[in-house]
């Protein structure tokens, strides 16, 4: 297994405690954001969003965000299909961060796929099992 593959499919624990320290090293200026499922209330995954994701989101109806790794604009779903259609976007108190709550217009959320090769539906498919453990549900 490469090394995303571990990290994506793998049952051991490796979470990035560094991963906001380095968006904010890099100069990025985004805000986090949550997209939720608004039928079933499952949350599919955390993104970010800079100014112009967060103005095309509106405009387009669609979830737009900002890759932090790849320095883009990343339309959701723009090479998969999976698009994500906006259908009512929400603020915290603080203003610091945003709640997308969206339609899946594909197969799924997450850029993974299950053992079967289906897109899987959101980005939350393992459990902590221990503080080096995880499993699949």
């Amino acid at each position: 297994m490469s090394g995303d593959e571990i990290l994506e499919e793998g049952q051991t624990q490796q979470l990035d405690f560094n991963k906001l320290k380095s968006i904010g090293e890099a100069g990025h200026r985004v805000i986090p954001v949550v997209l939720q499922e608004i039928d079933t209330k499952e949350v599919l995954f955390i993104g970010y969003a800079n100014q112009e994701a967060f103005e095309l989101s509106l405009e387009r109806e669609s979830a737009v965000l900002y890759s932090t790794s790849r320095h883009e604009i990343w339309h959701k779903g723009a090479t998969s299909g999976d698009t994500l259609s906006l259908v009512e976007m929400r603020v915290n108190c603080e203003q610091n961060s945003l709640l997308y709550m969206v339609r899946r217009d594909g197969a799924g959320a997450c850029h993974t796929k299950a053992e079967a090769g289906v897109t899987r539906s959101g980005c939350y498919y393992r459990k902590v099992d221990s503080p080096e453990k995880l499993s699949f549900v």
